[in-house]
């Protein structure tokens, strides 16, 4: 009797055991899947959140713990009328051509600026009486910290969070004539920069500023 029903359910096996086989198969590679997104997921969890603001807290932390340092100022033409006006300096010397002139640093400039060059002469040298390219540089007294601001999207590029920022020029304590000096072609007040940020210990830091 057993023999007579294992012959009647033979085919049966032999038409289904298969499938049934490769269903258990595929359900448990199913459920491995599912468990390793999982596993995925939850390691992309455990990275925090960087907000902007979080970025922005930590690129003005790194800059106020920078010495703080002068503003180099460009002086072009106008520049130099400009210094001429609010008693920076005066023209000590004429030469022959008419164009070329000695400038002296006044005591109110000393008190304000300094020479990049040295001293406290300027030595006015242009190619020719319209030669609106030549410059001379000088230094603010005062010292700042440099300022961010506008910081980006934070952006995700393999392990670290990348943002771009806005970098300025402190002017804070720079004397109102030499603001204006400052903000004359020539002079590059701000700038566009790139910060990047890695986990340390669970946290986000920042790597580096470009």
């Amino acid at each position: 009797m057993k023999n007579d029903v294992a012959k009647e359910f033979a085919p049966f096996r032999a038409v289904y055991g298969g499938k049934v086989k490769n269903a258990v198969k595929l359900q448990t590679l199913g459920i491995l899947v599912l468990l390793g997104a999982g596993l995925w997921i939850a390691g992309c969890k455990s990275a925090p959140d960087l907000s902007q603001a979080q970025a922005l807290t930590m690129i003005q932390a790194k800059y106020d713990q920078t010495p703080a340092g002068p503003v180099s100022i460009t002086v072009n033409t106008t520049g130099m009328v400009q210094g001429v006006t609010a008693k920076y300096w005066f023209e000590t010397k004429r030469y022959p051509n008419g164009y070329w002139g000695d400038f002296t640093v006044t005591p109110d400039g000393k008190k304000a600026l300094k020479l990049a060059s040295g001293g406290d002469v300027i030595q006015w040298r242009p190619d020719n009486p319209n030669d609106l390219n030549f410059v001379v540089v000088i230094q603010s007294l005062a010292t700042n910290h440099l300022k961010a601001r506008d910081v980006g999207e934070i952006q995700t590029v393999g392990d670290t969070r990348i943002a771009s920022f806005t970098e300025d020029v402190n002017l804070d304590g720079v004397p109102e004539p030499l603001q204006r000096i400052a903000h004359n072609p020539g002079n590059k007040l701000s700038s566009l920069r790139q910060a990047t940020f890695v986990l340390t210990n669970g946290a986000w830091t920042l790597q580096s500023i470009e």
